[in-house]
């Protein structure tokens, strides 16, 4: 007869032990729940931070929640007006990797809605007042319908979406 080649993690397994290929899956395995369990804390650390961002920034929103999945943030609870509600979808939505939010918060006392402008390459928030009210003097209008999120009129950057409440 002679001698015979085999490849010896591919039979059964007499002598017990697990196979290379067993042992790299159970391997696999465990590298892929470390990653998870490591996007999850990520994950749960982010949506803290956005929570603490909107404290600081004194929105008060009761029962407020942030979950995250993917580039999307879902808001929920309730707000006490309707500008609160909006600084809060900006200041998640002007987050870095945010790409949508959905806004799922609740409003106390009823107010109608701003529009939203986003910010272009030029724009300066007279230009914007200009735009939106005919008339660029009435920029502090924006200015003080994103406060506390702009300190300063002149610091708007492209992308950055904004508050347009309507002139009274």
């Amino acid at each position: 007869m002679g001698l015979f080649s085999f490849i010896k993690d591919a039979g059964a397994k007499i002598f017990g032990g697990k196979t290379s290929a067993e042992k790299a899956a159970e391997e696999a395995i465990e590298k892929a729940e470390e990653h998870l369990e490591e996007v999850a804390i990520k994950r749960a650390e982010d949506e803290a931070s956005i929570k603490e961002t909107i404290h600081d920034l004194d929105l008060h929103v009761e029962d407020l929640y942030v979950s995250l999945e993917g580039d999307t943030a879902i808001i929920t609870g309730k707000a006490y007006d309707q500008a609160t509600k909006e600084k809060v979808v900006l200041v998640v939505g002007n987050t870095h990797g945010i790409a949508m939010v959905d806004d799922r918060m609740e409003v106390e006392h009823k107010e109608p809605e701003a529009q939203f402008h986003t910010v272009a390459k030029g724009d300066t928030l007279g230009k914007i007042a200009k735009q939106y009210y005919g008339n660029a003097m009435k920029y502090p209008v924006i200015f003080e319908a994103n406060k506390p999120m702009l300190k300063n009129p002149d610091l708007i950057y492209p992308g950055q979406v904004l508050r347009i409440p309507a002139l009274d």
